[in-house]
């Protein structure tokens, strides 16, 4: 792998730009801190002699002009002017540009570029950073994608103790043989002659042996056990950002509207403190750059406006982070004029969106539901602020895809207060534990309104859909099994006695479930193109015996036991001989093992060739699914090795990589492969027609 000659500079330049860009905001709102300039001037000469060092002219010449800059306010007489805090803000946009120029190449980041801030902003000013001097090197910054990785490491680490705790069984039972054989040899007495009598002692020494591994391992694996979850919790916790982080990106954000639209505006940010999900936050990053802009162009009035109806000239928006349970809500409020009903009235009518004989009937909530769905703008003329519809309806796709919620509320001429409510972390969630025919499954708690025992003919049946009575109403009504497209031949007559009550929005469902089995903290994997388009399945994630275990998605239960979709499969369809999956990637095992299962294949696992091996040579298999690049014996070799095999090479075999060189190809059809699947150009429709095909 290439050396990244620029790693620690992209690190320490985002965070001297974080510190410069809070700093510069707060001298322009007229901080008193005297030691503010000071700071600044340091952070830009640390990030001029870091850019000179790694030999980049142009960053640390636009250092050198913000420490020009910043010169004259030294000794802390002289007020910042806006042109020269704007002119400081321009440069820190151009090395910022230059940095992210600066990026491994083919890698791909999500927008929000910076990992995050030591404390949160107090309200009305941003704070300033303490000198570098004075900071401790505490805090490490790591990328999400290392964070990542290491969690699947942690839990293929999970997996591996699994097998050792099996293995620590057959030790076991080892020793209770070899327990019964002491006895028995003790059984005869005087009976041994002298040979006889030596095994008995070789016997003892045995059992003492294993007795003393039973008990080192047990030792060994408890304590691996807890430093492995205590690893899994610190690391998790990485992913966690203070919501801070994006407090300074909002604040630029108001600044530069404000000043482009020429109105006053003061930003008070508060619980900066609450953390999120790094990808959670990278989203709602997003969601409330367009949320503060649109309080700016539409909610605030210009300084003679708000001065002639008895406000302060300067406008104010509230953001507050507030953590209730496993959810945080970002509540954004204004002073403003409020939403402008009429002015959506004329904007609907001009677009054609509603008659105007209908906009009569178009009071507050209709005029929230059209701005939500975007392409109704208030604005007079299109600027780079406002005027063309996209606003509101960016945050609600945002929260739709975060699975939150978000509530609206407006007055004339008070303001508005949006609320927008987000899990914690879409990656770990506290779930509800759920099986179905063997399948086992996850719904999130915060999905889950009630779980109820079903009386008998209590499921009532309408054409082709199904419902039960809940709270004076008929909700939809589908099993689990139906849900993941199961055989019905494979239903559990346990499911139509047990319903989970699951919501989306506003919507109920009731999903039947085999069995509950409790409640628990998963770490959701986001599945990969192998999952194809499984509406029902929000990802997954593995149990505490390292199997695979689906995450359903509220909104697609809810969405599939509204239109009734069933079950496609018929018991004839069932094989009955596993298919054979080996993977040394427990994330891929698990995806092919759900798309199988919910085909209606039974399957089996490997995590290496050696491993598969050594299971086909003690049972039938129909099919064998092998991933190409493994340790050890690789998929062409395990491949080459089953058809040199009298039994086994009557077995087809699927290669499934991302290998797609055209002498890979060639290769996986000489060592005898039925077919060569590459994962980056995955079809599932195509998959599971080769799979049935060679399995038929």
């Amino acid at each position: 792998m290439a050396k990244d000659t620029y790693k620690y500079f992209r690190v320490e330049s985002r965070e001297l730009i974080e510190k410069l860009t809070r700093g510069i905001l707060d001298l322009e709102n007229g901080g008193k801190d005297e030691n503010l300039v000071p700071s600044l001037l340091r952070f830009a000469h640390t990030l001029k002699g870091a850019s000179r060092v790694v030999k980049q002219p142009a960053i640390a010449e636009a250092a050198h002009a913000v420490e020009e800059i910043l010169s004259p306010y030294r000794e802390g007489r002289l007020a910042a002017s806006k042109e020269h805090t704007g002119e400081m803000l321009r440069l820190l946009d151009q090395i910022t540009v230059k940095v992210a120029g600066l990026e491994r190449p083919g890698l791909e980041r999500p927008g929000l570029e910076r990992p995050g801030l030591e404390r949160p902003i107090e309200p009305g000013r941003a704070a300033p950073a303490k000198p570098r001097s004075e900071e401790p090197l505490e805090t490490v910054r790591v990328e999400v994608e290392e964070v990542e990785a290491l969690l699947n490491r942690l839990s293929e680490a999970s997996v591996q103790i699994t097998i050792i705790q099996n293995e620590i069984e057959k030790v076991r039972q080892a020793k209770q043989l070899s327990s019964l054989i002491v006895r028995r040899i003790h059984s005869y007495g005087v009976q041994l002659n002298g040979s006889a009598a030596g095994i008995g002692s070789l016997a003892e020494q045995l059992l003492a042996a294993l007795e003393s591994v039973e008990r080192d391992l047990g030792i060994g694996v408890e304590r691996a056990q807890r430093d492995l979850n205590q690893s899994w919790e610190r690391a998790n916790r990485l992913r966690l950002m203070p919501a801070a982080t994006i407090f300074s990106p909002l604040a630029r954000a108001i600044r530069d509207a404000a000043v482009a639209l020429g109105k006053e505006v003061q930003f008070y940010p508060s619980g900066g403190h609450v953390r999120l999900d790094a990808h959670v936050l990278v989203l709602l990053h997003e969601a409330l750059l367009h949320l503060v802009r649109n309080a700016v162009a539409h909610g605030i009035e210009i300084p003679e406006a708000r001065v002639a109806t008895g406000k302060p000239p300067s406008g104010r928006i509230d953001l507050s982070v507030q953590q209730r349970g496993s959810r945080v809500a970002f509540v954004c409020r204004d002073d403003g004029r409020g939403i402008d009903v009429e002015a959506i009235r004329r904007a609907a009518i001009n677009k054609g969106i509603v008659a105007a004989a209908e906009t009569d009937s178009l009071g507050l909530d209709q005029a929230i539901e059209l701005i939500l769905r975007g392409g109704v703008s208030t604005a007079g003329t299109v600027t780079g602020i406002a005027g063309r519809g996209v606003g509101l309806d960016v945050v609600r796709d945002v929260v739709t895809r975060l699975k939150g919620e978000i509530s609206i509320e407006s007055a004339p001429n008070a303001g508005t207060n949006v609320e927008i409510r987000v899990p914690v972390s879409m990656t770990s969630v506290a779930a509800l534990m759920v099986d179905s025919a063997g399948v086992k499954a996850s719904i999130a708690l915060d999905c889950v309104r009630e779980v109820l025992r079903l009386p008998e003919r209590g499921i009532v049946a309408s054409g082709a859909h199904e419902s039960i009575p809940y709270q004076g109403q008929a909700i939809p009504f589908l099993s689990l099994s139906q849900a993941l497209g199961r055989p019905v031949s494979s239903a559990n007559p346990g499911e139509r006695r047990s319903a989970v009550i699951v919501r989306s929005g506003p919507a109920l469902a009731a999903i039947g479930v085999g069995a509950l089995r409790g409640t628990s903290t998963v770490v959701v994997r986001s599945l990969s193109a192998l999952a194809g388009g499984a509406p029902s399945i929000a990802g997954g994630s593995v149990d505490a015996d390292g199997k695979p275990l689906l995450v359903l998605d509220s909104a697609g239960l809810v969405r599939a036991a509204q239109t009734g979709s069933g079950a496609t499969t018929s018991a004839d369809e069932v094989l009955r001989a596993p298919i054979l999956i080996v993977d040394d990637s427990l994330t891929t095992r698990m995806v092919e093992q759900g798309l199988l299962e919910a085909d209606g294949h039974k399957v089996e696992l490997a995590s290496s060739a050696e491993e598969a091996l050594d299971k086909a040579r003690t049972r039938r298999y129909g099919l064998f699914l092998v991933d190409v690049e493994m340790p050890g014996m690789n998929g062409f070799q395990f491949v080459a090795r089953t058809r040199q095999d009298p039994v086994l090479r009557k077995i087809p075999a699927i290669l499934v990589t991302s290998r797609n060189a055209p002498e890979d190809k060639r290769l996986g059809e000489e060592v005898g492969a039925s077919a060569y699947i590459v994962k980056s150009e995955f079809d599932q429709a195509y998959f599971l027609q080769t799979i049935r095909k060679l399995t038929e």
